[in-house]
Parts: structure tokens; sequence; C-alpha cells
């Protein structure tokens, strides 16, 4: 039996015990019993005992059981005041920080270069500015300045406050640099998205003859990430560098490199760096994974399959997964629409039990809701037991993107009410929720709260705004909030052309295009198509087939199913219906129902019964299951009195099991939405809305002598479809200066659009309606689409 270990040997002195407590504390509790042991048995304990008391507090967290140890110090001297300057700083209390400052400076300790770097790091992570500038001045007053070590904080403190005219002027006036120095400027400059100036200092620095480091290096590769012009000849100069200082094969850099190129679209560079490394570990894998989804957009979806290719290679090695590697795969299952895959990798998510990360939590959750999955994101997001935000976010998201928007606004209420903070993506999809079910008052609530959380800033935000007011039939609301915009991009300017091409504001969607190339922003494939819709609303024949051309001609731009639709209604509408059916025989897309139903529709129009009927066959023959093409033909023989091939057409929907999708429409009042079908008497006010309605249709019926559309309704007067419901209920409960603003899922029909007019002259009201094609502003008889829809 070997004998026992020797017992400690004993402490020299009282002081060499309490420190070797003191530095085994591992929580605030065993700080404080220790501390109540030198009170009670070591009154005289020394300084240098009592500031490793009070650095005890401080590295556990403790700054008020810290604070109230300094103030019942005998003697303090600089290092007691730097290690509660320094532990405010590091908790975020900027302004307790620099109190303890001035507080050392009035005790006449000598403050020195640390208490004013722990003081400029605490300005630094508060981001304020106005009192690092008064610490820049107290350090001038001290001579301190000019030090290495203060001025490296002074330059740190501006660049991350933004002011990097200040920290070159710091920089530049300092006595003595060193490699700290030089990369603080650079990762300023790398921070601002200064690229020129940060390549100006990066080779004063090699003209300087400073030695590279990974950090340096690191930054420089930061802000050489990212498409722009140039950037891939700095990348590449940057790759050089890395090469001569011998740092290549330092994991850090070679990943940042890979994701450099990654991020630049030069995926055959980045393989080729990552297959140059010979055991390459788990986080060079992560970071090609993540460079393979991030280039989908650009190269196509097949990419994403080589990101899964990867992973199997990760498990082949025998590498352990990590949570980043786990959320990359899955958003690569994600883009290449691998469902069953993206099930293999939830299994080993739990396998590994990462299963409660919030980004692998939302990435699931995105994975489900892309596919249609609905219970089983819903499930994903039930059984986590940590909900962030992040994971809100994604249920809101894909709640939006599967139009479940009344479902998406209710979980951002739920959100607010377990007391998360949303954050910019939150809001942004909350707005395109209002935006889709047309709310504008939950949109401005949504708006308001955007604005006291400081988002409204942002140029998504903006974009989201003028999105929902558009969407919601405010167009002056949402003009106004476009020029109210700090910063606009593509985005932007196609929201506000796109907005006044649905409302029918033909010349001045024309016109915020023109205005948006004279600002040199490059209009992209949504930027053409709303205004393609504006001239096909506003019978814009020539202007619009001149834009389709400019499209690939000066911008590069392939058409879309979407364009070249736009291009056969301009045509149709115009009456140019065999120029409309040459365009579709000419085009790729002539296989496509789509484009032919928009025939099918001007075919309506111009009554022409022949060629619409060898249209409509075409379109049933593609897609034999689809309610919209008999529809508009049976109205068709409706219209040219065809009864009895109007009565085939309904049998043949019915021998096919073809359903109409039934017409909902729905009012926003201060009471919530109201929502209606054809003949719906479930309102609580049922008996008010068809007594007013019944008013506003005895009050058209006077109007018949001056009307002529009136005898082609007079059939159909009492028929009480959706939007009339709400037209009536808009009546009843809003002032008579509101505009009544309804939403329909279906295509207005011709008797409920010649019914509007007539109302909105009766009751010398505004009536907005929105259908899937357009928006109707009745006023005074009359309507925006000026009967061309």
């Amino acid at each position: 039996m070997p004998p026992p270990p020797p017992p400690p040997p004993p402490f020299p002195s009282p002081d060499a015990f309490y420190l070797h407590l003191l530095r085994a504390c591992t929580s605030l509790r065993h700080a404080a019993a220790v501390h109540a042991h030198i009170a009670r048995a070591h009154p005289a304990a020394s300084i240098f005992l009592r500031n490793t008391l009070l650095a005890a507090y401080c590295r556990l967290g403790g700054p008020l059981p810290a604070r109230r140890l300094l103030d019942e110090m005998p003697r303090r001297n600089a290092v007691s005041f730097n290690l509660l300057i320094d532990a405010y700083s590091r908790e975020g209390l900027a302004p307790l920080s620099l109190e303890t400052l001035a507080r050392a400076r009035r005790a006449g300790v000598g403050v020195d270069r640390f208490s004013y770097a722990a003081a400029l790091a605490a300005c630094s992570r508060a981001g304020h500015l106005r009192a690092g500038k008064a610490v820049h001045a107290l350090a001038v007053l001290d001579g301190l300045s000019s030090g290495v070590f203060v001025s490296n904080s002074l330059v740190s403190m501006y660049a991350k406050c933004g002011e990097m005219g200040e920290a070159r002027r710091v920089f530049d006036v300092a006595e003595e640099r060193d490699d700290v120095s030089w990369n603080s400027l650079v990762s300023g400059y790398v921070r601002a998205g200064a690229r020129e100036e940060m390549v100006r200092v990066f080779a004063m620095m090699r003209r300087c003859g400073m030695g590279l480091n990974s950090f340096a290096l690191g930054s420089v590769i930061k802000c050489c990430s990212g498409r722009g012009d140039g950037t891939m000849d700095i990348a590449e100069a940057v790759h050089g560098c890395v090469i001569k200082a011998g740092l290549d094969s330092d994991v850090f850099l070679v990943s940042a490199m890979i994701d450099m190129y990654a991020k630049n679209g030069a995926l055959i560079e980045a393989v080729a760096l990552f297959r140059s490394v010979q055991e390459p570990n788990v986080v060079m894998f992560n970071t090609m994974i993540v460079g393979f989804c991030r280039s989908e957009t650009v190269i196509g979806k097949e990419v994403a399959s080589e990101a899964l290719t990867l992973y199997s290679e990760v498990q082949s090695r025998g590498m352990q997964p990590t949570e980043f590697t786990f959320s990359s795969v899955l958003r690569a299952c994600n883009l290449a629409g691998y469902l069953e895959f993206g099930k293999q990798i939830h299994g080993q998510v739990i396998k590994y039990t990462f299963q409660e990360d919030d980004f692998i939590g939302s990435a699931l959750i995105d994975l489900y809701f892309n596919s249609g999955c609905m219970e089983d994101g819903f499930r994903c997001f039930r059984s986590s037991l940590k909900h962030d935000i992040v994971t809100w976010t994604a249920m809101i998201s894909g709640c939006v993107q599967n139009e479940l928007h009344e479902k998406a606004l209710s979980l951002f209420h739920e959100s607010l009410g377990a007391g998360l903070k949303p954050d910019l993506f939150t809001i942004s999809s909350v707005m395109n929720a209002c935006a889709s079910l047309a709310v504008a008052r939950a949109g401005e609530q949504i708006q308001c709260f955007a604005t006291k959380s400081g988002f409204d800033r942002f140029t998504v935000m903006g974009n989201s705004c003028v999105h929902m007011y558009a969407r919601s039939g405010d167009v002056d609301a949402a003009t106004r909030r476009f020029q109210e915009m700090e910063s606009r991009d593509v985005v932007s300017w196609s929201a506000v052309i796109s907005c006044h091409a649905q409302h029918g504001c033909a010349r001045d969607a024309l016109h915020f295009f023109d205005e948006m190339v004279d600002a040199k922003v490059v209009p992209n494939e949504i930027t053409f198509l709303g205004v393609l819709t504006a001239c096909s609303h506003g019978g814009l024949v020539d202007e619009g087939l001149r834009y389709y051309e400019t499209m690939n001609k000066d911008y590069g731009l392939s058409p879309t199913i979407k364009h070249c639709t736009c291009v056969v209604d301009l045509l149709g509408r115009a009456g140019r219906l065999a120029d409309a059916e040459a365009f579709i025989s000419n085009s790729i897309f002539h296989a496509d129902p789509v484009i032919w139903r928009s025939l099918l529709a001007s075919c309506r129009i111009h009554r022409d019964l022949e060629r619409g009927q060898l249209v409509a066959n075409r379109i049933m023959e593609l897609e034999p299951t689809s309610s919209a093409s008999y529809v508009i033909l049976y109205n068709m023989y409706l219209d040219a009195g065809e009864l009895s091939l109007a009565s085939k057409t309904r049998d043949l929907m019915k021998q096919r099991g073809v359903k109409k999708e039934p017409g909902l429409s729905w009012i926003e009042l201060k009471c919530g939405v109201h929502s209606f079908v054809a003949g719906d008497k479930s309102h609580p006010e049922s008996s008010a809305i068809y007594t007013k309605l019944e008013d506003m249709l005895s009050r058209i019926e006077k109007l018949a002598t001056t009307d002529t559309e009136m005898s082609k309704r007079e059939q159909n007067l009492m028929n009480c479809h959706s939007e009339k419901l709400a037209v009536a209920l808009g009546m009843i409960q809003l002032p008579q200066s509101a505009p009544i603003r309804v939403m329909k899922n279906l295509r207005v029909c011709r008797d409920c659009h010649s019914t509007m007019k007539l109302i909105s002259k009766s009751e010398n009201r505004e009536i907005i309606l929105r259908d899937p094609i357009r928006f109707h502003h009745f006023r005074d008889g009359s309507c925006s689409c000026a009967d061309y829809w």
C-alpha cells in the first residue's frame, strides 16, 4: 500500500494563504466567504491582497461588491481603480466606468495608461463617441495620449464609433506605432466598408516593414469578401501576401480565403484552395459548405448538392460535426429541395444533441416550411425548449411564405407577449403579412413599432413599408414613405414602380423608372415587370414593346414567363389579338398555360369567340384541372348569348371534377378584419348589411336612365357578391371622409365593377377594390382602370 501524500507546506504568511484561496475561487459566493474571513481574521491585510480580492470580484462578474470593497479600502492605488474601471467596461456599464476614472483622478492616486485604455474600451463597447472624446482630452492633459498603448486604444475607439477621420488623425500623430496600431486602423476601415482606404493603409504597412500576422491579413481578407470592381484582383494579391508570409497553413486564414473566394463568386478558386489543404479540418469543411450555398443564386441549385457531398465526406473522415456544420448543410438541403436528406440530417442533429441550437432550429423550420410540411415545422418549433427571436422569425417568415398571413401576425403578437424583442427581419416578415392581407391599420402599428425600435432607418424596412401601403391600396402613403427613405436600392425603386403600375398610374410608374435610371440604379427583372405591367394597364403599347426590347438589349436581362405574359396582355388588351398569338407561338413559353390564359382574357374583352374557343381548348389540354379557363370561356358564351354552349362548359367542369375557387372579399375596420363570401349571412350585422345594400342598389336603379350599363346588369341587381357585402359594411362603419378599401381573391366581375362605379357616384364615396390583377379606384362614377382591366 503506497504511503499517503505529504501534507501541503505551511504558507509563509497570512497574505499568501488568502492569495491561494482567492485564486481558487470559482463563484462570487466563494469570494465573499474569503472576504468575510479576511475581514474577521486579518484586518491588517496588505493593499496587494485587497486588490487581489477586488480582482476576484471583478473576474467573477461582481462589479457591485467590488465597488463596495473599493469604498471600504483604507488605502487605494491606480491598480485598485483600474480593476473596477475594466470590470464596468466588460459589463457594458460605460457611465460607471467613466465615473470611476473621474473618481481616481480626484483621489490623486496617479491614473496611468491602463486606466485610460479601460475607459476607452468602455466607450468603444457602448459606442459613446462624445464620452470617448472627453477621455481623449483627459489623456492629453495627463500627457498619456502619445504613448502607443493609449493611442492604440484611441484609434480602436474612434474606429468602432464610426469616426475613421479621427482614428486616422490619432494614428498619424502617434509618436510610436506597433502591429496593434496598424491592425486597429485596418480593421476600422474594414468595418466602415472603406475598401480603397484599407488597401492604401495595408500597402503603407508593408512599405514600413511591418510584419504580417493572421489578424491583419484576416481583416483585409474580410474586406475583400464581396462582389465589386477590382475585388478579385485585391483578393488574389492578398492571397499572395499570405503565401509570402508563410501563413498559408494557418487554419483561420485558409478558411477566410475560401469564404472570400466563395463570396466573390469564384467557386473554382475556392474549391482549388480547399483541395490544396492536405488535412482540412471541420472548420474548412463548414466554410466550403457555406460557400456552395452562398453561390446558389448565381450558379444554380445543383451547386447546393456539392455541399451535401462535402457533408458526406465529413462523415466518412470520422470528423465530429459542429452546430455550424448542421445549420449549413440544412440550408443546402433547403436550397436543393432535398427534404428526405434533410430529414436524415434532422435525425443526426438529435443524435448529436444539437436540437436546442437556435440556428439549427430555424434551419429545420425553414426546411419544412419551404417544403410545405407545415405540421413538421410547427412540431419542430413546439419541441424546442428555448425560443429566441431567430426561431420566432423563422416561424413567422415560414407562415408568410405559405400564405398563412393571419397565423404570422398571431405568432408576432405571441412573441411580443413572451417578452422577446423582434429584429429587423422579424418586422420585415410581419410587414409582408400585412401587405398580403392588405390590413393597413395593422401595418401602420408595425411601422410605428419599427420606428420606436430604430429600424425605420434601414432600407429593407422602408421597402417593406412601401410594399405594405401599395398592397393596401394607399398609393399616396407608399409614395410618401418612398420619398422619405434616406437610402434606396433597386428593391425600393421596383416597389414604387410596381405600386403605381398596379394602381393604374402608368405615366407615374414610367416617370419613377426614368428617375431610377438617372440615379444610376440598375433595374432588374422585377423592375421591368412593373414597367411592363404599367404599360399594359395604361394601354401604352409602343412604350411597352420598347421597354421589352430594352431589357435584353441594354441590360442583358432574359425575359421570364411573367414578362412575356405582360406583353401578351399588352397586345391583347389593345385588340392586337393576332400579334399576341404570334408572340406566344414564337416564345419559349408557348407550352405554358399562364401565357395562353392571358390571351383568352383578351379574347373575352374583344368578344372574339372563335379565337377564344381555340385558345381555351389549348389551355384545357395543357392544364385540364384549372378552373380559370373554364370560367372565362363560360362567361364568353354568356356574353355572346350562347346559353347552350355555356351550359355544356359547366357540365364539362362537373364531368372533369373541376371546381371554381369561391370568391372571398374582406375589409379591415377598427374592430378587425371582416370576410365575406357570396350571399354570406353569417356576419353579426348581416341584417344591417343587407338593408344598406338594398338601399344602395335602389339608389343605383334611379341612375339607369343615364347609364347604358344598367340594362345589362338589371338581372343581377340583387346578386349579393362578396365585395358588395364588404362595401356595404364599410359604408355603415366608416366615416364619410374615409375611403372604403376592399380586397378580393378573384378578379372582379363586370357586374360588380359597374355596380361599384355607380355606388361611388350615388353615395359620393371613394371605393378602392383590389383583385389579383390590379387596383380599382372608383370615384364619382368612374374607375381608375378606365374599364380597361
